[in-house]
Order: structure tokens, then sequence, then C-alpha cells
């Protein structure tokens, strides 16, 4: 089986209690499902920085929100599991590269 980075942009984070706890259970509920695809549950990011040979910039329009890495038998897998992921709902989007071993 392959690894994929699934890679999280959009959606929020809930500041209301009670919503942060929905959200947090629809994740959880979908990394339960996913099982052993998971190899690391990954978290959520702040914005970062890009560092280049012309410096270091704030990150652009569109930073990235949290990562995930997940296991499956190929790229059509990956993505029908990332089809489910709970961000897309929330208005976000997952992209899936694939990792290639080293």
């Amino acid at each position: 089986m392959a690894k994929y980075l699934l890679v999280y942009y959009g959606g929020s984070m809930e500041t209301d209690p009670k919503k942060a706890e929905k959200a947090m259970a629809g994740w959880l509920k979908w990394f339960g499902g996913l099982g052993k695809a998971v190899v690391d549950g990954g978290a959520p990011t702040l914005p970062g920085k890009t560092v280049s040979s012309s410096g270091v910039k704030s990150v652009g329009a569109k930073p990235v929100t949290g990562y995930s890495i997940l296991q499956a038998a190929d790229l059509d897998a990956a993505v029908a599991l990332a089809k489910t992921c709970p961000i897309i709902a929330d208005g976000g989007q997952v992209a899936v590269y694939t990792l290639v071993p080293m």
C-alpha cells in the first residue's frame, strides 16, 4: 500500500464550544471510519511563512489548514477517502499527494 499526504485548505476553526465539539466529533468519526488507512492523523496548522532564495514571506491567499497521512491501494482510493472528509462540508478542500518512498 502506498502512502498519501492529504493537505487541507479552508474550513473554519469554531470558537463556539458546542460547535467546536460537534466539529471535532465529525473529524473523530471520519478518522474512526478510515481505520487502518490512517498512518498519521496529522494536525491543524496556523498561518505560516514561505522560505525561498528571495527571502521569507507570509503564506499567500491559500494557506494550509492541516494535514494527514493515509495509506491506500492507489491514488483513486486515497481520493475516495478524501471525498468523505468533514472539511469539504465546511467549505474547505483536500489535496491528495502520493508520497514517494525514500
